[in-house]
């Protein structure tokens, strides 16, 4: 039982040891001793941040003051209290401590599943309808944080993949950031916060009964290569847990008896787990595979679209990506030139789909070919996250920095992640999304950075009004999920790259430094003016050089309403980049914008609670 005002627990960052790509002494010092919450707290912490943003401020339920953040669930007639360790201009603040609910005898803790069941009353209050699926998919969230925050082995050598493998916390926005839910297997011994490595198993399968796809010789050699298949066969790797969720399936279990598919069982060199654990890292590439498992929002699964569509978007895309390298060469978009999957024909002689999608893997490029000489890839959730869990956090990278080091690593890297991704939008119509997950940051030897990476084309979208002409090369149903309409696709590009992305690395710098927050953010817009008066302005970009919103994607109420990440709307955040009072506005006519000016907007906490 939870009791009144406990202090808040704390546990060491755990020191993991730097790998063969470490930087000098500068980025290899120890970890700073920033408490790690307990299992309780972070779950209460990050549902608390889904309720803010989605639900209390919107609603004007919420307020700053006296060190602490109150809200009010108006529809239950209750009010909630946390301590704040930073406040945000954003919205997006630090907390610490225990939840705290007021009741006549005074404030009381709340555990997790307390908070939750306010939670749950209040949004089947506001929405009319009850979602029974809530508290156990926060319990499993709840599960998979206490399992990361156990013993688990130490890193290994391998910066990067320590990186992929750091996130014990997950998305601070999403109401079950670790939620893993499956009918069978132990999601431990796959998962990238057990630092799991592993062999694939290996189905050979008669040619006839195989799909796929290939724009490069090495990507089909590389799935070839993994597991000599016997005269008359060729391999298809499978992820283990998959492999275990789908032995039963009567189709192949029948193909297995004729002698259609031979079972190779586990073998070759061992795969890691990365960050979205279907994903995992071996011999130079990326395989992606399916996983009949909902990780947060949906079931990890390639639909038959994505398989083909992956392919179809490295071969549409070459020449805009080509143009993309050209002008940004620090930039680097990872393609997906093969996918490869099971065709077992089903009663009526097509493949059955729950076996073509259940097998399918998409083949992406490794980062090996890449990076620049001497340059380290980190995965930009890690170097971004809340607390320090690796090598790869920012308070590693800059250890020992003072706040105009600091202010100069954040320049040079805005210069490497924002230009690109908005010439892809606004010069060729691509819609990419750059959230924390899908960058890699490339840093020197020096921690500082030095090139990025993106990945993961599934939520790379086309705009049907600039790339008509390409999009009528595919058949509709591959075509379609591959497009957004502009307003969307823009939605997506400013949440991914400013809200997911730029707001929570600019996040962890400023609990660095916490008088740095306006400069960093005024370097955000100075970023945003930069590319505006080399390559136009067009009234999208003028719009956030103004201030206008900020797109926040609203995952409390997604899950809420069982809706597909595709169909999620967004919450509309103030903007950190609005112009101060009486600050000259951006041209609307004319060859280009006006000059702004960098000072930030003078904002006051309590008005911050976004």
């Amino acid at each position: 039982m939870p009791q009144p005002h406990p202090a808040p627990s704390a546990r060491p960052a755990p020191a993991a040891p730097p790998g063969h790509h470490a930087p000098p002494a500068a980025g290899t010092a120890p970890l700073p001793a920033a408490p790690l919450p307990t299992a309780e707290e972070a779950v209460c912490h990050t549902l608390l941040n889904c309720l803010l943003r989605e639900v209390a401020t919107p609603e004007q339920q919420s307020d700053v003051t006296d060190g602490a953040v109150r809200i009010r669930l108006p529809r239950r007639g209750v009010h909630l209290r946390v301590r704040l360790r930073r406040a945000s201009l954003l919205g997006a603040h630090r907390f610490t401590g225990p939840v705290l609910e007021e009741r006549p005898e005074g404030w009381r803790a709340l555990g997790w599943r307390e908070l939750a069941e306010h939670v749950r009353a209040e949004l089947t209050l506001r929405t009319g309808v009850p979602n029974d699926e809530f508290l156990d998919q926060l319990a499993s969230s709840h599960r998979g944080v206490q399992a990361g925050l156990g013993a688990r082995p130490a890193a290994g050598g391998d910066r990067y993949l320590e990186s992929e493998q750091a996130l014990l916390f997950g998305h601070r926005f999403h109401p079950a950031p670790k939620s893993r839910s499956a009918e069978r297997g132990d999601w431990r011994a796959y998962a990238p916060e057990s630092r799991a490595a592993f062999q694939l198993r290996h189905l050979a399968v008669r040619p006839d009964l195989l799909a796929g796809e290939s724009l490069d010789r090495d990507a089909t050699d590389l799935l070839d290569g993994l597991r000599p298949a016997p005269a008359g066969y060729r391999a298809l790797p499978v992820h283990p847990w998959q492999y275990e969720l789908l032995r039963d399936h009567p189709l192949l279990r029948r193909a297995l008896a004729r002698g259609d598919l031979l079972d190779l069982g586990p073998g070759g060199e061992p795969f890691t787990a990365t960050a979205s654990v279907r994903t995992l890292h071996g011999a130079g590439a990326f395989l992606k595979f399916s996983l009949n498992v909902r990780i947060t929002n949906c079931l990890r699964k390639n639909a038959a679209y994505e398989l083909t569509g992956a392919v179809a978007l490295t071969r549409l895309l070459a020449p805009a990506l080509d143009d993309l390298a050209r002008r940004f060469p620090a930039a680097t978009v990872l393609r997906e030139p093969a996918f490869r999957t099971l065709a077992l024909p089903g009663a009526d002689g097509r493949p059955d789909l729950a076996l073509y999608e259940g097998f399918g893997l998409i083949v992406r490029e490794g980062v090996e070919r890449a990076l620049r000489p001497g340059v380290t890839p980190l995965l930009a959730a890690a170097v971004a996250d809340e607390y320090p869990t690796s090598s790869a956090h920012i308070s590693r990278l800059l250890a020992g920095a003072g706040p105009q080091e600091a202010l100069d690593w954040w320049r040079g890297y805005l210069r490497l992640l924002v230009p690109p991704v908005l010439a892809a939008y606004f010069d060729h119509g691509v819609a990419l999304e750059p959230h924390l997950q899908n960058v890699l940051i490339g840093v020197d030897a020096a921690g500082r950075p030095a090139q990025v990476l993106f990945r993961d084309l599934e939520g790379t979208k086309l705009l049907p009004d600039r790339n008509a002409a390409l999009l009528a090369r595919l058949p509709p149903e591959v075509a379609g999920p591959m497009t957004y309409g502009p307003q969307r696709g823009w939605d997506r590009v400013v949440y991914c790259l400013l809200v997911n992305h730029v707001a929570e690395l600019l996040a962890a710098l400023a609990d660095l430094h916490p008088s740095l927050e306006p400069a960093l953010w005024a370097a955000v817009r100075r970023t945003l003016r930069d590319h505006a008066d080399e390559h136009g302005c067009p009234p999208r970009l003028r719009g956030l050089l103004a201030g206008v919103p900020l797109p926040a994607k609203a995952n409390l109420l997604t899950r809420w309403e069982r809706k597909a990440d595709r169909e999620a709307g967004y919450i509309r955040l103030p903007s950190p980049l609005a112009l101060p009072p009486g600050a000259a506005r951006p041209a609307t006519r004319g060859a280009g914008p006006a000059r702004l000016p960098d000072r930030h907007p003078t904002r006051t906490p309590a008005r911050s609670t976004r």
